[in-house]
């Protein structure tokens, strides 16, 4: 399955299995974490130091609030993630906030013709420092996704407690994996079994009389 980087920030606000919600870039140490998990999307994230790179934590922080607000506005009119779809940012800020970090980085094209095959144009840095290279290249992922054609196939997960957002592998998917399709799946199987109890009641207490 395809990783999307905009996607894998957008999770880093998940279900904590105990029916909340959990941030994976809750500290310095935790983003730091995150930032190893996805170094093979993101060539070039720093290792951050425990005592250090607050300043770019809340910069990933504010990048993730533009594009989780501008993932629900991809999804609609389905639902938004439930985590956070009290409390958007309004689409003009979120696309003010996303356009500005992908604008912190200067990048230049670098064409690579190896031989026997076709050219390829990379974009390379153009200078800047790690953490500002990290938050442009997230923000630039993100720009990416939204409008490429994956975008027409984003939806929000509607299994209970899920707040992931997913790229639709077909057309009827509607869960972001197999666990969340079992979870729903199970959920709407016991909801089943109370109405039919529920519809039950009258007639016994009918039969009984």
């Amino acid at each position: 399955m395809q990783r999307h980087l905009a996607l894998e920030l957008a999770s880093t606000i998940r279900h904590d299995g105990s029916g909340g919600v959990a941030d994976d870039l809750d500290t310095v140490p935790d983003t730091a974490r995150w930032l190893a998990s996805v170094a093979d999307l993101l060539p070039g994230a720093p290792v951050l130091d425990p005592g250090a790179g607050e300043d770019l934590r809340d910069q990933v922080l504010a990048l993730r609030g533009a594009v989780r607000a501008l993932l629900a506005r991809a999804v609609r009119p389905g639902p938004p993630s439930p985590a956070d779809a009290h409390r958007l940012l309004p689409a003009e800020q979120a696309l003010e906030r996303l356009n500005s970090a992908a604008a912190r980085e200067p990048v230049v094209p670098r064409l690579r013709w190896d031989e026997g095959d076709v050219p390829v144009v990379e974009l390379r840095s153009g200078g800047g420092a790690s953490d500002t290279r990290v938050v442009a290249a997230l923000a630039r992922a993100a720009i990416a996704l939204l409008h490429g054609p994956d975008r027409e196939r984003l939806r929000a997960c509607t299994a209970p407690r899920c707040v992931r957002y997913f790229v639709q592998a077909h057309g009827r998917q509607q869960w972001c994996g197999t666990a969340c399709g079992n979870r729903a799946r199970a959920a709407r199987h016991y909801e089943r079994q109370v109405l039919a109890r529920s519809a039950a009641r009258p007639l016994r207490s009918v039969v009984e009389s």
